[in-house]
């Protein structure tokens, strides 16, 4: 497997690439310390399978990457590393595309985990940042015992639904997840409005903030 790490310091770089080859001891790892670099070497290497963007380069904002990989290189995969650990970056990155948001101050323990998650076909979000988030409002008319988190299908979601939501956690869009279930395309965004209206949220980074904060443990697959 093939990984392209972005960021300009070489320390950070370095720290990545043990990580990544602590998972994978056979990884092919490229470093790139410019947007200009990494661009670049992702004309050469087409088979790149992650990539680990950093969230400030010093000739192009990550942001701005982010959106040109996603325009150019739809089948990589981003995540964005930043010291800058704080929800709004975190919201933007994942609107973005991107399957996750690393903070550079987390413990080798962590990035391995947040790595392992992403390789696995999951979004990693950090812990600190969910602590942090307003309490996930689903159904303020229900009364729910305190400290008991609803399931799925306590919040009304089909079996259907649930395997559509999984896949949005998977960064999937509509088209990807029609494939997916072999469902047409007004199927699937009728079950997306479903799953927002009863996470009771606007778009699919906060759900994807909500599951993460309820803590459900969703189908990584469907058959």
């Amino acid at each position: 497997m093939k990984f392209l790490v972005v960021d300009d310091h070489a320390l950070i770089r370095e720290a990545m690439r043990g990580v990544i080859r602590e998972l994978q001891s056979d990884a092919d790892v490229l470093e790139a310390g410019t947007c200009r670099q990494a661009m670049a070497l992702i004309q050469q290497h087409s088979d790149l399978a992650l990539i680990l963007l950093d969230l400030k380069l010093p000739d192009q904002d990550g942001f701005e990457a982010l959106a040109e990989l996603r325009e150019h290189y739809p089948t990589i995969s981003v995540v964005m590393l930043s010291a800058f650990n704080d929800r709004e970056n975190i919201a933007r990155a994942l609107d973005g595309g991107a399957l996750g948001f690393i903070p550079k101050t987390g413990s080798r323990e962590v990035l391995l985990s947040a790595l392992r998650l992403i390789l696995a076909g999951g979004i990693y979000i950090p812990p600190e940042i969910l602590s942090r988030a307003p309490a996930v409002a689903s159904v303020p008319s229900r009364s729910v015992p305190p400290g008991k988190r609803l399931s799925p299908a306590e919040l009304g979601l089909t079996e259907r639904q649930v395997e559509v939501l999984a896949l949005m956690m998977q960064g999937k869009n509509n088209k990807l997840i029609c494939r997916a279930l072999d469902l047409a395309e007004p199927t699937v965004k009728n079950h997306v409005s479903a799953i927002l209206k009863a996470l009771d949220v606007t778009n699919r980074t906060e759900a994807v903030l909500a599951v993460a904060a309820l803590g459900w443990e969703l189908p990584g697959s469907v058959n």
